[in-house]
Order: structure tokens, then sequence, then C-alpha cells
């Protein structure tokens, strides 16, 4: 194998698949990239078993041929060369030649046959959407997936495609995101799918605030989604979503609007003395008022109070501030507003701007 080419050419695609190298290897071969190259092409993958990122760049080789070698490393080595530098590559027998300038690297490497592959995807639907509209559903939900629980299925995002939207939900069990926009995909039914959180990380990573489209191959077991010269597939977790319509309240008539800025600064001060473990937070709700209590071990106190729109019933209520500030942190709008019936039920948050998302949290005991 042999071919020339410039820095920067190589760092972007090399930076863009860079998440899937595993860090803990279990393989050695995990830890490298696969670099394979064709008359006009070279491919570079990388996967952890769980997920596969591939990206395509079209440069004329000198030699065709496919390797491994240790991907950080070949990383490291393409960021420390010069913005204008042009790097030669070569294999001599087992070992890889990166050179630039007056700089000559020397890599170990593995035959491209130990590089595990993930099986074929076997395509059961296919559309299309912009990255923009993608990153929104995702960045509006994925704060809410749970981390390492005992019940797989809400450690990643379920995905819900039919012919004419994109749904987005996560939980933890203590609070739900939901998010949709509409798509017109050729789907004869209803279709959900869960992506594991390492996919749903990537995904932020590489998507873009734009409008140019990505294509999404829904399989069996697999989503992939299709950049223009990068290719992310990754497993699905096999498993049931909890029924999420279940968990949405819709008797909710005490109704609170707020200023969002507002109200997230007063959430701030007031978690300044929660509890650093439970992060609990009281909010007392009266008419046109609403109160933030916070207490902690040491018995210090926050009293908070912020001007509403409220004419409900007075009610008090204990709640997790970290899942309100996660709320409020994922839109621009200017208002907030809560629907809840009585300081046993979980609420549901909503802005008046984005009918699209909503956002439950359950009441915790203080």
């Amino acid at each position: 194998m042999k071919f020339q080419i410039d820095k920067e050419t190589l760092l972007n695609p090399l930076q863009q698949i860079i998440g899937a190298v595993e860090k803990r290897q279990t393989m050695p071969a995990l830890s490298n990239v696969l670099i394979r190259t064709t008359e006009n092409s070279l491919t570079l993958t990388a996967t952890d078993l769980e997920i596969e990122l591939v990206s395509q760049i079209g440069i004329i080789i000198d030699e065709p041929g496919e390797i491994t070698v240790p991907a950080r490393k070949l990383l490291d080595i393409c960021k420390s060369l010069p913005n204008e530098a042009i790097i030669k590559f070569s294999v001599k027998d087992t070992k890889a030649l990166v050179q630039s300038g007056r700089s000559r690297f020397s890599l170990t490497t593995l035959p491209a046959n130990d590089f595990p592959a993930l099986e074929a995807i076997n395509s059961i639907y296919e559309f299309e959407i912009t990255q923009k509209m993608l990153r929104d559903i995702i960045d509006k939900t994925a704060f809410a997936m749970a981390q390492q629980d005992v019940r797989y299925y809400l450690n990643g995002l379920m995905l819900e495609i039919s012919s004419n939207y994109l749904r987005a939900v996560a939980t933890d069990g203590h609070r739900l995101a939901y998010s949709e926009k509409e798509t017109n995909a050729d789907i004869a039914d209803i279709k959900q799918v869960i992506l594991p959180r390492k996919g749903v990380l990537e995904l932020i990573r590489l998507l873009k605030d734009t409008d140019e489209k990505v294509k999404i191959v829904l399989g069996s077991n697999h989503l992939q989604v299709e950049f223009d010269q990068l290719r992310l597939t990754s497993k699905l977790i096999d498993g049931r979503f909890p029924d999420y319509n279940r968990v949405m309240p819709t008797d909710g008539d005490n109704i609170m609007i707020a200023d969002r800025e507002q109200l997230r600064q007063a959430l701030m001060r007031a978690s300044i003395l929660s509890n650093e473990k439970y992060r609990g937070i009281r909010l007392i709700l009266e008419k046109n008022l609403i109160k933030l209590q916070a207490q902690n071990p040491d018995h210090e106190e926050a009293d908070i109070e912020l001007e509403v729109d409220y004419s409900g019933d007075d009610i008090e209520i204990g709640f997790n501030v970290n899942y309100m500030l996660d709320v409020l942190n994922v839109t621009n709008s200017e208002m907030v507003q809560t629907a809840l019936r009585d300081s046993n039920s979980s609420f549901l948050l909503t802005y008046p701007d984005q009918s699209d998302s909503k956002y439950v949290i359950m009441p915790m005991r203080l």
C-alpha cells in the first residue's frame, strides 16, 4: 500500500471516526483503524463492535491495499504536523511508515483480516431527513436517557418512525423527554427502535446544524445514518420501550407560565444549597408566585421567590432540580409552561411556542 495525502484531508475523517475506537480494548484490532485503498479512494473504518464509523476520501492511490494501524497514534501524528503538510503513507513488512517533511514515524500494524466488521445491514426502511431536524430532536431528548440501568432498554433513545413523523423519546424512570418532527418517509406502518447511548452521543457529535440531508437506513438489528462521505452504523437495543403515552399527564389543570430564563436562574440559585446527592428542591405554588426552597445536611437553607402567571390551587411539591434545569437548558424559548394536578402527581413541562416537545418530571419526597 502506498499513497500521499495532505494533512487536512486525512485529519478531518480521522477525527470523525475516532469516537468508535475502543479505549478499553478487548481485542487488539479494536484500537486500530482499518485503512483500505482502491485506485481512487481511501476508506477509514473504526468500530467497538457496538457502533461502526466509516469515512471515504476520494484520492489517487499509488498502490492499493489494506492494513490496520493504531488509530489514536495516527490521529496524534496528523495533529502534530504543520497545517500545509503532505503525508506519505506506505507499508513495508509489518510496519506502516508515515513521512512528512523531515518527520518519520514507524507504526505497528495488524492484518486487515483481524479487523472485526459489523454484520451487513438488511434494509427494512429508508428515508431522508435534514441534519438540523435530526440533531434537534436528539438534543431535546438525549439528556433523559438512563445510564447503566439494569433495565437495559432505558440506556438509549427510542426512535419511532412513521410515514409522516419521526419521534424521539428518552426516560430514566424519573423523567421523560419527548420530541417529534414531521417527515415524508414512505413507511407503511409505525416502527420503534432503541438506539444505544454511544450511538446517540456519536450522532450528537457528528450532526451539524445544516439543511444537508442524511439518509437513515433501518435494519432488523441495526440503524445506519449515511452522511455525504461518512457512515455510522449502530446496533440496536433488543427490548421493549415503555409506553410513553401512559406517562404523559393529561389531567394537569393547574397551569403555571413563567419566563424561562428567570425560572432557570432562580432554580440555579436555590440549587446551591440543595443536597448534593439527592438535589431535591421544594416548589410552592401560590397565586402568581412560586417559592423555591432548598436544604442540605448542614442545615443551610435557600428561599427564592419568583413572580409567575398562576391562578390554580396552592400546591407544594418536591422534585430534582437537575431534571428541571436540563429541560430549561435545551431551548431558547422565552416562556415555559408547567401543568400539574396536585402535589403527588408528575408534572408536564412544555414551551408555548414549541408544540413538538414535551417533558415529564416525577415528584420526589423531601
